[in-house]
């Protein structure tokens, strides 16, 4: 069972919710994406998100911007905005790499100590050794948490699980209203394993099919909430986590302001109506 609570945050007035993963861990249900993030903006953006109350940053070795998304964590720390226990960090790690020389550079290169999350990126060439390493990763104390990424099916999720010793906490996938893939979140119920979405907003040059949708819009309405908002609050109380990505400091500023209304349940029912199984990226 998932058990969410709210927090209070001396940086964000509005709180932050949390959910408490099959490893006993915390993490964040909202945070910030940060693909496509060149590692200046990366700094930058992850700083302005860290101001306006963002708790979870995620990131990936595959981005090439750990390096300042770690930097941006690291200046927040030193001007006293949070303590790094009160900061989750996720990246990811594409098989085909010597997995333990990789995370330990992945480490070295965020210059946290230690991440909260690490993810198999996709299925690959050496998926299962590489989440053996994430495994002793988890051991040695270099991870806190471990889980997958862009494996879609019950399947796919059960070729990691057979071999695994810890189960994944986390499935990461493209994830919105117009693709909930709700076989797989109910297979996953039964592991404790959390849905978290990438694309929550349907992504760089979708979302205005989200935003425009007419139910979406007058949900909104209804709220005096954008339909950005609408959306996010949807993936929360749907019990994903959602990070969704912007280089707008204003956009990650309304994103995040989601914490002080609720959708009805008829609200819930109209937007899982919205379901078309339609993803948006073949990866």
């Amino acid at each position: 069972m998932l058990i969410i609570f709210l927090a209070a945050s001396p940086v964000h007035a509005l709180g932050t919710q949390y959910v408490t993963l099959n490893d006993g861990s915390k993490m964040p249900v909202f945070g910030f994406g940060t693909w496509t993030l060149s590692d200046s903006q990366a700094e930058e953006l992850v700083y302005t998100a860290i101001k306006a109350g963002y708790r979870l940053i995620d990131t990936a070795r595959y981005y090439r911007n750990e390096s300042g998304v770690g930097r941006g964590v690291r200046r927040a720390i030193s001007e006293g905005l949070l303590k790094r226990e009160e900061i989750f960090i996720t990246s990811k790690l594409i098989p085909g790499y010597n997995p333990d020389e990789a995370i330990d550079d992945s480490n070295k290169t965020l210059g946290l100590d230690y991440i909260d999350l690490m993810l198999i990126h996709q299925p690959g060439y050496n998926d299962e050794e590489v989440y053996k390493a994430l495994e002793r990763a988890v051991n040695s104390g270099k991870v806190k948490s471990i889980g997958i990424s862009n494996y879609y099916t019950p399947e796919e999720f059960e070729r990691i699980n057979r071999i695994a010793s810890i189960t994944p906490a986390i499935v990461q996938n493209e994830n919105h209203i117009f693709y909930q893939n709700n076989d797989l979140k109910k297979y996953l119920e039964r592991y404790g394993t959390v849905i978290e979405s990438w694309y929550p907003l349907g992504g760089r040059g979708n979302t205005h099919e989200l935003f425009n949708n007419e139910a979406v819009k007058k949900i909104a309405a209804s709220h005096g909430k954008t339909a950005a908002q609408v959306i996010i609050r949807w993936h929360i109380q749907a019990g994903y986590i959602a990070i969704p990505g912007s280089k707008n400091p204003e956009h990650i500023r309304e994103n995040i302001n989601v914490f002080d209304f609720a959708l009805t349940d008829n609200d819930m029912n109209i937007i899982a109506g919205l379901n078309q199984n339609k993803r948006f990226e073949v990866w």
